[in-house]
């Protein structure tokens, strides 16, 4: 039977290093990408949020129309009920009915009035409730021209980079085979920590890649023999020697 192959720390230490190389050309795609996924759907949350506007106005709107023209009507059937009325006095019998009818008629022209009054209120409100929705509608068209360019510009740069991104989403996984779970843990912990994702790094000039913070001359020693996995005593991050760095950039 073969023997298997004990994997050492450096193993592990390359195999780190190799993962954090990968995962960082996976972050420049991203950065590539930027902001644009968040600026669409910014832009789509408004479009939907003027579309549901604009939709309430023209029910407002709608309303508004509805209820002039149940006042016009109501002016109508005041006028019909005036000449009934008129036309009745001129058959009453004594004053009482003739002043009775005579109330009907003012109470009627009272209905005209206020009707007429409420017309003109509503014409007014919806004169503003359209310059209100010519204003969102005039929003809309530039958030719809807005979100057109931006997505159109995603589209173009996911296109672009996809099969890049695919593969190294892949190369990451194939090389997450080979790293132990509790190293791969405190790597992926340490990553997601860091605003830059460099959870290892190389030691160059005596000092840490990522904090920039100094090695101790021991530590570095230490750092350069492969024996054990050390960290940054400053930041946490996996250190590696610049030469394994640079045999692997």
């Amino acid at each position: 039977m073969a023997k298997v192959k004990e994997i050492t720390v450096e193993d592990k230490l390359k195999a780190l290093y190799s993962l954090q190389l990968i995962d960082s050309k996976i972050d420049k795609i991203r950065i590539v990408r930027g902001e644009l996924p968040l600026e669409v759907q910014d832009l789509e949350d408004d479009v939907a949020g003027l579309n549901k506007r604009i939709a309430k106005i023209n029910e407002e709107i709608d309303e508004l129309d509805q209820n002039t023209s149940n006042k016009k009507n109501i002016i109508v059937d005041a006028e019909a009920s005036i000449e009934k009325y008129k036309e009745q006095q001129n058959n009453v019998r004594n004053n009482r009915e003739f002043d009775s009818l005579s109330k009907e008629i003012e109470f009627q022209t009272l209905e005209i009035e206020l009707a007429n009054k409420r017309i003109k209120e509503a014409k007014a409100k919806i004169d503003d409730k359209k310059e209100v929705l010519l204003e969102n509608e005039t929003k809309l068209e530039a958030r719809i021209a807005d979100l057109n360019l931006k997505q159109q510009e995603l589209d173009s740069i996911i296109t672009e980079t996809e099969k890049e991104e695919k593969a190294l989403e892949a190369e990451s996984k194939k090389a997450e085979k080979v790293i132990d779970d509790r190293l791969l843990v405190a790597y992926k912990r340490v990553r997601g920590s860091m605003r830059n994702g460099l959870a290892v790094v190389s030691v160059r000039r005596e000092s840490c890649g990522g904090c920039f913070n100094s090695i101790p001359p021991q530590r570095q020693l230490e750092i350069r023999l492969r024996k054990k996995v050390i960290v940054c005593e400053h930041c946490g991050r996996i250190l590696v020697d610049a030469d394994l760095a640079d045999e692997l950039s």
